[in-house]
């Protein structure tokens, strides 16, 4: 009988437990959904008590009508730079604070009068943001001195779920990293940035490699849990982090692009990339004596589905092309327009920009239109944009490594045209992989395979997921993007007091 890994992925909108066997199959998945609280304007809260209610149903589900002794390990990928303050019993104080709350900004502001941002970056890989975790403890000292005053420790969302099925308060070298206090270089929390805060170190969890076995379940939690006695229970890591393994990122050199949503271009890196302009940041990587420098851009599934929504009405088009879906139509009209999309740009940064940009203040725009453009060049410009806006990522990590191909998962690496011309502008092969929205939910499969030793090492990965399809550049192509790219970048520079005026109006 095959003996099973189980994956916990607690994402923002719910937890998706996943099943597989050691020989990489994934058999079964489980999701629960949760709500987020979002309000006064950009504060963001979940309550812990329903993460942990979402792990044991699913558990329940996906191990109901099978042997649960058979589950050899359980690991996590967890919603990363979130704060959850708990008791010396485990018991949270409040709602966490997750990764999207922005409200910690006057603590930003106070690292910054104390520490300069080179030094800091140099230190933890990460601009000073009110992003992180250690922002937001910050937050909770100086206005719930009440609920401080109780905290015993820390956690992050994954942690907090670890903490009750074993009692340990504990985290992840990568989870660590996403915290704006921990020391990337030295694996430890750093105690420069934890004095510049104000804040004491035993606050902070022990903090150990991805795949640490934290405990065994005991009898006391196995009934509640939905798992049996005696499951090792694997640390596991932040969901950024896990989709680097999941995305077979696990040797030197080796890049993948997250199309999502939001998007990233990540490597895997014997040491940090510290870009003089902070440009991208970096997270210790699952894989022992690695780091995944990565850079992230706000909008890109978003910016091309806002693009989408506006100028296709998906029921009008479908009425004469039954036996299309309305992706597919979108993939027709891409494709019927040329590279360039006759001299459209689009700049996407409809919702401001992280990497390469860092400005909250950036706004979206079309430049170049022309009564000639069609819906075919308005939307496949829209694409160039996007895939422009990731290659000036890829540029800064190609100073620094000698990447030569991409893996690529996501929902918009479903669609073969954007793959087609994101290999165009990159100048290079893209793997489209077997699996594209797994990528989490196999990195934490593969840490529980590697920490219980039912797997040799990370590179068994290639057990779980491998390259379904290979697409190669069209150089010819490359060499006019590559025109198009300094057009690109000139663009955002001459709209930069345009963006500042644009946010300064009523």
């Amino acid at each position: 009988m095959s003996k099973y890994l189980l994956a916990h992925d607690l994402g923002t909108s719910g937890n998706k437990a996943t099943l597989f066997t050691t020989d990489g199959i994934l058999v079964d998945s489980c999701t629960y959904e949760y709500k987020t609280k979002f309000f006064n304007g950009n504060w963001a809260e979940q309550n812990p008590l329903h993460w942990w209610n979402a792990f044991c149903e699913c558990n329940k589900k996906l191990l109901a009508s099978r042997e649960k002794k058979q589950v050899a390990a359980i690991s996590f990928s967890g919603q990363m730079m979130g704060c959850v303050c708990v008791d010396a019993k485990g018991q949270p104080l409040r709602d966490a604070i997750i990764w999207a709350d922005q409200r910690s900004v006057v603590q930003e502001r106070a690292i910054k009068e104390k520490i300069d941002e080179a030094e800091f970056y140099s230190i933890t890989g990460h601009r000073i943001s009110c992003s992180y975790s250690v922002e937001k403890l910050m937050w909770i000292r100086e206005n719930e001195p009440h609920i401080f005053a109780q905290t015993y420790k820390f956690l992050l969302p994954k942690d907090y779920i670890i903490q009750r099925l074993t009692g340990e308060f504990v985290t992840d070298y990568s989870d660590a990293s996403g915290t704006n206090a921990f020391d990337i270089i030295n694996l430890k929390w750093s105690d420069r940035i934890i004095d510049t805060a104000g804040l004491d170190n035993a606050l902070f969890p022990e903090a150990y490699p991805s795949t640490h076995i934290v405990a065994e379940v005991s009898a006391a939690i196995a009934q509640e849990s939905g798992l049996a006695v005696g499951t090792k229970v694997i640390l596991g890591g932040g969901d950024g982090v896990c989709a680097a393994v999941g995305a077979a990122s696990v040797d030197e050199n080796t890049a993948y692009n997250y199309l999502g949503s939001s998007s990233w271009v990540a490597y895997t890196a014997r040491k940090p990339v510290f870009d003089k302009d902070l440009r991208t940041f970096n997270w210790v990587h699952l894989v022992p004596g690695y780091y995944a420098p990565t850079g992230t851009m706000q909008a890109a599934a978003n910016s091309f589905n806002f693009v989408k929504n506006k100028l296709f009405d998906g029921l009008a088009l479908l009425e004469n092309h039954k036996d299309l879906n309305v992706y597919q139509l979108i993939n027709k009209e891409i494709e019927g327009s040329k590279p360039g999309a006759k001299g459209l740009l689009f700049l996407p940064y409809l919702l401001g920009e992280r990497s390469p940009r860092w400005n909250p203040n950036a706004r979206g725009a079309f430049i170049g239109l022309k009564m000639e453009h069609t819906k075919g060049d308005i939307i496949r410009s829209a694409v160039e944009g996007i895939l422009m806006n990731l290659n000036m990522i890829l540029e800064i990590f190609k100073r620094e490594s000698h990447i030569k191909e991409m893996n690529i998962i996501g929902g918009m690496a479903q669609s073969d045209i954007i793959l087609n011309i994101l290999s165009d502008i990159y100048g290079m092969k893209v793997h489209k992989l077997n699996y594209l929205e797994e990528a989490t939910s196999i990195g934490a499969a593969v840490a529980a395979g590697v920490g219980s030793g039912e797997l040799k090492s990370f590179q068994e990965v290639n057990k779980f997921i491998w390259v379904d399809e290979t697409i190669s550049p069209d150089m010819e192509n490359n060499r006019l993007y590559e025109k198009y790219k300094k057009v690109f970048d000139a663009s955002y520079y001459a709209l930069l007091d345009i963006y500042e005026d644009l946010n300064n109006l009523p």
